[in-house]
């Protein structure tokens, strides 16, 4: 680098360039709370409101009309907590470290815009380049120092001074709108490869689950004559299988632990996991003692939420939650555990056992009721077949996992490499021409 440099001040950034301002965001700007009175009131003007999660889940770095959900607010509040185009807003808490201290720039000035109580307004009182305010808080450095002074076990939090007294460096303006559209330009061709990226993998997810459902209803010969199942998800099937009611190869078991020391099982969309309670992360019971037995081979179902709940062919002994519900094959000598679980599988991800369910589903409580899960008519075919066809899929779905796998760890290194990117230009380790 050609240019001549400085000390920091920060010694695991090192020199920056000589010309660049060291400044506290404190003198930089000023943070104010909202005080948006919660209490919704008729005969009151729309509010966009900027909540948390617009924040942290926004990778764009920007705020835009689109971004905010509009509520009725009390008029007055509107005027004292107004938010304006190039006014930063920071999340100050949240149950992952991650997202401590992200924030999203304002974007384009909107009336009847204010803030909820669960982010922080930060408002420039020195001129800084517009698009150049997303970079200055949002890089690795910045969110390294937040995040090293969150506290609190469940939710992590910072206090206004943490704010305060972060120190960011500050180019000339003539520098900082050279940085912003450098970045901006690359960041952009970044984003674009990742959106294409993942793109690309809901369309092998898309494929694999169409994989499944026509192979486990259609088997492996396409030159078999087929016959009408009569079940709209099924269709057809080869003429030489059978329809048959699940009660007739599964039955339901039950049976209370009474007693500590088993693995607790938990049912995930990844399948069923061996949960960690040693960090008391996410639901504790007081009791695992009441908690049902699980052997290897049963299956285990959320039937409770028929949305994001799952089954799962166990490999573990263990116990799980009384409210799941845990089956097992009549007889298991009969009937291949891989071919089943790919068809339980894949009557939860295309909704087949949600359009059966009865509840409450806004509130996730959407279940399969026993008599309709027991009478509930599964495709049938021989032994043989069955192991053919899980075979065939267990092949397939792995290739197909790998190429996803491939593309989620490209699309971590191009989010680090954007991370690094942006980082170096804000820090002055990459000189922008």
């Amino acid at each position: 680098m050609s240019r001549e440099m400085k000390d920091s001040g920060v010694q695991w950034i090192g020199d920056i360039p000589k010309e660049w301002e060291i400044i506290k965001l404190g003198r930089l700007g000023k943070f104010s709370s909202s005080g948006i009175d919660k209490k919704i009131e008729e005969n009151q003007p729309k509010v966009r409101i900027i909540n948390y999660t617009d924040v942290y889940g926004n990778k764009k770095l920007i705020l835009e009309e689109k971004d905010y959900m509009v509520v009725t607010c009390p008029e007055y509040k509107i005027h004292d907590h107004k938010v304006n185009v190039g006014d930063l807003i920071f999340t100050p808490s949240s149950e992952t470290i991650e997202d401590i201290g992200v924030s999203a720039l304002v974007n384009e000035y909107l009336d009847n815009t204010a803030f909820s109580y669960h982010v922080l307004r930060y408002k420039f009182n020195t001129e800084v380049v517009h698009n150049y305010k997303k970079y200055l808080c949002n890089n690795q450095y910045v969110q390294n120092y937040f995040s090293s002074r969150a506290t609190g076990s469940i939710r992590k939090t910072l206090n206004r001074e943490d704010f305060n007294s972060c120190i960011v460096f500050l180019p000339t303006i003539d520098e900082q709108q050279q940085i912003a559209n450098y970045l901006d330009k690359k960041v952009s061709q970044i984003d674009d490869i990742i959106s294409k990226q993942k793109s690309l993998i809901q369309k092998y997810k898309a494929y694999k689950q169409s994989l499944i459902t026509e192979t486990v209803t259609k088997g492996l010969n396409k030159n078999v004559p087929m016959k009408d199942s009569g079940i709209e998800w099924i269709g057809e099937i080869p003429s030489h299988w059978n329809l048959v009611k699940l009660k007739f190869i599964f039955t339901i078991k039950k049976e209370i632990a009474n007693k500590l020391g088993y693995n607790i099982l938990s049912v995930t969309q990844s399948g069923l996991k061996i949960k960690d309670i040693s960090n008391n992360e996410g639901q504790i019971s007081a009791d695992y003692s009441k908690y049902q037995l699980v052997d290897i081979d049963d299956f285990v179902m959320n039937h409770m939420d028929l949305l994001t709940g799952f089954v799962d062919c166990s490999k573990f002994k263990g116990v799980t939650s009384p409210d799941y519900r845990v089956f097992k094959f009549i007889n298991k000598s009969e009937n291949s555990k891989r071919y089943y679980n790919y068809i339980f599988q894949s009557c939860y991800k295309n909704k087949i056992f949600y359009g059966l369910g009865q509840g409450v589903s806004n509130l996730g409580r959407w279940r399969l009721q026993t008599d309709k899960f027991m009478n509930f008519i599964l495709p049938m075919c021989s032994l043989q077949e069955q192991k053919e066809i899980a075979d065939f899929l267990d092949k397939k779905c792995n290739a197909i996992d790998s190429a996803i796998s491939k593309k989620e760890q490209l699309i971590l290194k191009l989010e680090d490499y954007k991370k690094s990117l942006i980082y170096e230009c804000v820090t002055g380790k990459r000189e922008v021409n």
